[in-house]
């Protein structure tokens, strides 16, 4: 079963892990995951990109950037695509969304805008310009498979979505459970050997969770800076 998520309108079309310890995320990625981390040389920011078999996937952003507030915990903000991010703002607004970013121009490349949804839950939206964001072929091992929200009140989460994007979020589940702490959009990836990567992972000094998704078959890995992802067979 593969269902990759893609660039197209309402669905998740990038990731940007914002860290405290870029060296060591970008070691996670290489040794566990296989995916590959190299800064553009046009790159501005001079920030590593996060590849999978040559497709761009995301980004690695330092939180020790002034740009950043103090004390910001590590965390991996997930970029939706829309046709208009000011217009899907301010409909999320309405139905009890919170504005973190208001929408801005990022030159050359698109507009966005960050909330948080009713849930707590937070999430970026991306209307492309002159860079739509991930593209890759369906069944891509170690690639997004899918994203997950767990919260009790899933069914409320999945309307949210659906209102403001008018649209179902494609390649996006909503699992009724009780989390820790504030929910969170969370990463799936297809890989040939969930357990072979928890190895890995435990072997880098990174912490297994567990099971993962209910119902699926999947391990959940915790990063040492409580980053959460998810693994399922391919």
């Amino acid at each position: 079963m593969h269902s990759a998520p893609g660039s197209a309108a309402s669905s998740f079309c990038w990731l940007d892990v914002k860290t405290h310890d870029v060296t060591g995320v970008s070691a996670f990625a290489t040794a566990v995951l296989g995916w590959q981390v190299a800064v553009p040389p046009d790159s501005p920011r001079r920030s590593p990109v996060l590849s999978v078999a040559g497709h761009e996937i995301g980004g690695v952003s330092d939180l020790a950037n002034p740009v950043y507030p103090e004390g910001l915990p590590a965390h991996v903000a997930y970029y939706l695509a829309v046709t208009d991010v000011d217009r899907r703002v301010d409909m999320a607004l309405a139905r009890g969304a919170e504005l973190v970013v208001g929408p801005f121009d990022v030159p050359g490349q698109g507009r966005m805008a960050t909330l948080t949804d009713p849930l707590g839950a937070a999430f970026s939206l991306w209307q492309a310009e002159g860079f739509a964001g991930w593209d890759f072929p369906p069944g891509l091992p170690a690639a997004p498979y899918r994203m997950v929200l767990s919260h009790p009140d899933a069914a409320r989460a999945r309307d949210f979505y659906r209102t403001v994007l008018e649209a179902e979020l494609a390649s996006a589940a909503f699992v009724a459970e009780k989390v820790d702490g504030a929910p969170a959009w969370e990463v799936v990836l297809e890989v040939d050997d969930p357990e072979a990567v928890a190895v890995r992972a435990r072997s880098h000094g990174e912490g297994r969770v567990g099971i993962g998704i209910p119902g699926v078959s999947s391990v959940r890995l915790r990063t040492h800076e409580g980053i959460v992802l998810h693994l399922t067979r391919g």
